[in-house]
């Protein structure tokens, strides 16, 4: 029994840990920060929650992260200049449109004719100029996640730098998240550590009242 309670304070301090890592967070970046993708590049992210201007999206270089038909985003380099070769800021993209470009050119075009044709009418979304406002994929609730983005991205052997920058397009920070685990963890706390032990009569034994 003193073991179950010693896991459960373990897990009620673990969500207080991240709800108050969620509402810090929250609390630190009201706003998207702006940041042109060049200053990006050079001096790094000015918040956990930007929003870059004046970076060139590369769908020729995207990576689907599911690897099937059945997309559910592109990790998109976004660079200062379309020519430019090494990577220093990647995007997890959801984006409708982007997903539907990246699906068509690969998937639903089957012969050189229709590819070269595909390209004259779409090509300058392929490497167009495009702003992005998302979340960093940092933080250790993120960790894994941007562990597997970079394992998959160096698999393509792209020219990726070794401090590259991970966003995840349209992510915002989540106050409500931060809220419902702060509330969780603080209850299941209040809960453990007030709960009286009860005591188990012995079998047999029995009162005696003196008359």
């Amino acid at each position: 029994m003193r073991r179950f309670r010693y896991t459960l304070i373990a897990v009620c301090l673990v969500l207080l840990f991240l709800g108050v890592t969620d509402l810090n967070l929250w609390f630190n970046n009201q706003d998207p920060q702006p940041v042109n993708i060049e200053t990006l590049e050079q001096i790094g992210a000015p918040g956990e929650w930007l929003d870059v201007k004046a970076g060139y999206q590369d769908l020729d270089r995207a990576i689907s992260t599911s690897g099937s038909l059945e997309m559910e985003a592109l990790l998109v380099p976004l660079v200062a200049h379309p020519d430019q070769e090494q990577i220093h800021v990647m995007v997890e993209t959801r984006n409708p449109h982007q997903l539907k470009l990246f699906q068509d050119y690969h998937f639903f075009t089957d012969t050189l004719p229709e590819k070269r044709e595909f390209r004259r009418v779409h090509g300058a979304e392929f490497k167009g100029q495009r702003d992005i406002t998302g979340m960093l994929v940092a933080g250790l609730i993120a960790r894994g996640n941007r562990q597997k983005l970079i394992d998959l991205a160096k698999e393509t052997d792209l020219n990726i730098a070794d401090d590259v920058i991970l966003l995840s397009e349209g992510k915002e920070p989540d106050k409500w998240r931060g809220l419902f685990f702060t509330v969780i963890g603080l209850l299941g706390l209040l809960k453990v550590l007030t709960h009286k032990k009860t005591v188990t009569p012995v079998p047999g034994q029995a009162d005696h009242n003196p008359e």
